[in-house]
């Protein structure tokens, strides 16, 4: 079964507000099993747009993908964001190797 993943791109306009939802949103996005692969790391843009933070999560299937978007728990958790940043993300299913 492949793989699904959270492609996530990420303005913060409140930082101190945001460090609530950076400190809730891990141990959601844990729970179903999943792992961060990139996490507001070092990047360039070479073409198209760009937010300036971005993190990829794989997780063990796409259904476990959407449902932590989806659970009661990663809801809360984008309430605590909404107010600091705006965000771009894509939920898409990992090919096979």
């Amino acid at each position: 079964m492949p793989k699904g993943y959270w492609i996530v791109r990420v303005d913060v306009h409140d930082t101190d507000h945001f460090k609530r939802y950076a400190a809730a949103a891990p141990e959601v996005v844990r729970a179903h099993g999943a792992r961060f692969l990139v996490r507001a790391g070092r990047f360039e843009n070479p073409e198209g747009s760009t937010r300036a933070r971005h993190t990829v999560v794989e997780f063990p299937s796409y259904q476990a993908a959407l449902d932590c978007w989806h659970s009661p728990a990663y809801q809360a958790a984008i309430r605590l964001r909404q107010p600091a940043a705006t965000l771009d993300m894509v939920i898409i299913e990992g090919c096979e190797p």
